[in-house]
């Protein structure tokens, strides 16, 4: 009996340290339904720079192929910046105000597309409330599924993460490595 005791008394414990250490994490849009809104209640879309130049786009659609995991969907992402005009476009997402004070890095899985093509230099950024906009220029899109994490203190142009309004992606021709393709994402959240 004191044998028993002393095993739930251990496993009791161990329990309690992995819950202390356990990074508490919010997913803000996994795709997983195939539908909108995200997994916050906000809408997202695709964007243009310019609509009535059609040399330029950006199409957002769910793939049930191409994701993490054995169910639900990603996100999937058809962007083309090769135009003879400067170009931009890409991908938006509401917030609705959440406040992320208390988190520390924003962490989503991406993905090119081998056969379309894809850039692996994409630009980040987030807005607020009180109208700051932070940037950040993720470089190291791969052809396999990569989890890729930012941390709040890289994100240059913002300070108060309290009532974020919107996270975009933008797909630019100066930097694009590759001005047209397909990217995949997936299981976007923020975590301490």
């Amino acid at each position: 009996m004191k044998k028993c005791l002393g095993l739930f008394l251990v496993l009791g414990m161990l329990l309690v340290a992995v819950l202390a250490n356990a990074e508490e994490r919010l997913v803000i849009a996994d795709f997983d339904s195939g539908t909108k809104p995200n997994n916050i209640g906000g809408d997202f879309g695709a964007w243009d720079k310019d609509p009535a130049d059609f040399t330029q786009t950006c199409i957002e659609s769910f793939s049930a192929t191409e994701r993490r995991g054995d169910t639900g969907f990603s996100l999937k992402l058809d962007y083309d910046v090769d135009s003879p005009n400067p170009a931009y476009n890409g991908f938006w997402m509401k917030l609705n105000g959440a406040d992320f004070s208390k988190y520390k890095k924003l962490t989503f899985w991406a993905k090119g597309d081998t056969a379309k093509g894809y850039t692996k230099v994409v630009k980040l950024e987030f807005k607020n409330a009180i109208g700051e906009v932070g940037k950040y220029y993720v470089s190291d899109v791969g052809d396999a599924w990569k989890e890729i994490t930012v941390s709040f203190l890289k994100i240059a142009g913002i300070t108060d993460f309290s009532d974020m309004t919107e996270l975009i992606l933008v797909f630019e021709d100066r930097v694009a490595t590759n001005k047209e393709g397909s990217i995949y994402l997936d299981d976007i959240a923020i975590s301490e």
